[in-house]
C-alpha cells in the first residue's frame, strides 16, 4: 500500500512539473527529407534563388555578388539577398554598407526593371536579407539580420499600387513572432498563411539545433496591418562538405507545382568553390 501511494505521489509530482514548466522553443520533428542537390557557384549562386514563371517559360534565377549590376554597385548597393517571384514579377532585395536605406529592384513580366527605395524607420536594421511575396502578390515580407522577433511588411513593387517608383517604399506592417529567430537568410510562402525560412543561426541556443529550417505560421494572410506569427523549428538543414568548418545557409525557394523546397548552403573554407550546394527537399 505504501508503495502504491508513493508511486501515485511520484506521478502527481511529474504531472505538476510538466504543467508548471516554462514554455520552451517550438521544435518539431522534421517532415522534410533531403532528395538531392546541385552544385552552387559561389560567385553568382551564393545568396538566393527563385523560379520565375512567365507563360510557358520557366526560369531558375539565382543571386550572388556576381549578379549585382555594376551601376547598382556604383550607387552603394553592395549586397543582394534572396529574391522572390509571383505572377511573372521578380523582386530582389538590396542593402548598402553605409546603412543609407534599402532598395528593392523589380522586374516586370515584360522584362523592364524599376527600383523602389526604402528609408530606414526608427530601430530598423539596415540589412535587407530576403524578400517573400504573398501568393496573391499584394504584399511582400522582408527580413533583418541578427536576433529578431519580427518580420517587415511592404506593398509589393509592381503589384501593389501603394508601391510607387520614385517615392519612398513604406513599411506597411510588421509580423510579431512568438519566438525569436536568428540570422534568417531567406523565406518563401508555403501557403497564404505559412512561410518556410532558412536560418544561418550558428549558435543553436534558440531551438537546440544550428542552421535550422523554420516554419512560421501567420495568424492570417497578410492584409497590410500588423499580425503575429508562430515559429517552429523543423530540422537542421543539410551540412555536407569535404571541408570542415562553418557552413553558411543562404536563400530558400518553395515551388508548390512539384512540392520541392530548395536551399543554398555554402561550404566551409576553400570548399566554398568546389562543393557548395543547392539542396532539394520534399515533405515525406
Amino acid at each position: 500500500m505504501q508503495n502504491s501511494f508513493a508511486r501515485r505521489a511520484v506521478v502527481a509530482a511529474a504531472v505538476l512539473a510538466v504543467v508548471l514548466a516554462p514554455a520552451v522553443p517550438a521544435h518539431a520533428a522534421t517532415s522534410w527529407v533531403t532528395v538531392g542537390s546541385d552544385r552552387a557557384r559561389p560567385l553568382d549562386e551564393s545568396q538566393g534563388l527563385t523560379v520565375i514563371r512567365r507563360g510557358s517559360a520557366v526560369e531558375y534565377r539565382y543571386t550572388g555578388v556576381g549578379t549585382i549590376p555594376p551601376d547598382v554597385a556604383a550607387r552603394g548597393f553592395d549586397h543582394v539577398g534572396d529574391p522572390d517571384s509571383v505572377a511573372g514579377w521578380y523582386v530582389e532585395p538590396y542593402e548598402r554598407g553605409d546603412h543609407n536605406g534599402k532598395m528593392f529592384r523589380a522586374q516586370s513580366p515584360a522584362g523592364a526593371w524599376t527600383e523602389y527605395r526604402h528609408a530606414l524607420t526608427a530601430g530598423e536594421a539596415y540589412n535587407n536579407s530576403w524578400s517573400a511575396i504573398t501568393p496573391d502578390g499584394t504584399w511582400m515580407l522582408a527580413g533583418e539580420w541578427g536576433t529578431m522577433d519580427r518580420l517587415l511588411g511592404f506593398p509589393t513593387p509592381g503589384l501593389n499600387p501603394a508601391a510607387v517608383a520614385g517615392a519612398n517604399l513604406p513599411l506597411a506592417f510588421t509580423v510579431r513572432l512568438d519566438h525569436a529567430v536568428r540570422d534568417v537568410q531567406g523565406c518563401d510562402f508555403l501557403s497564404a498563411t505559412a512561410l518556410l525560412c532558412a536560418s544561418d543561426d550558428p549558435d543553436g541556443t534558440l531551438f537546440g539545433i544550428t542552421k535550422p529550417l523554420l516554419r512560421i505560421d501567420l495568424a492570417r494572410a497578410p492584409d497590410g496591418t500588423d499580425l503575429t506569427g508562430h515559429v517552429t523549428a523543423l530540422r537542421q538543414l543539410p551540412l555536407s562538405s569535404a571541408c570542415s568548418g562553418s557552413f553558411e545557409v543562404e536563400g530558400i525557394d518553395y515551388q508548390a507545382a512539384d512540392g520541392t523546397l530548395r536551399v543554398i548552403v555554402m561550404s566551409p573554407s576553400v570548399c566554398v568553390v568546389f562543393d557548395s550546394k543547392t539542396w532539394r527537399l520534399k515533405q515525406a
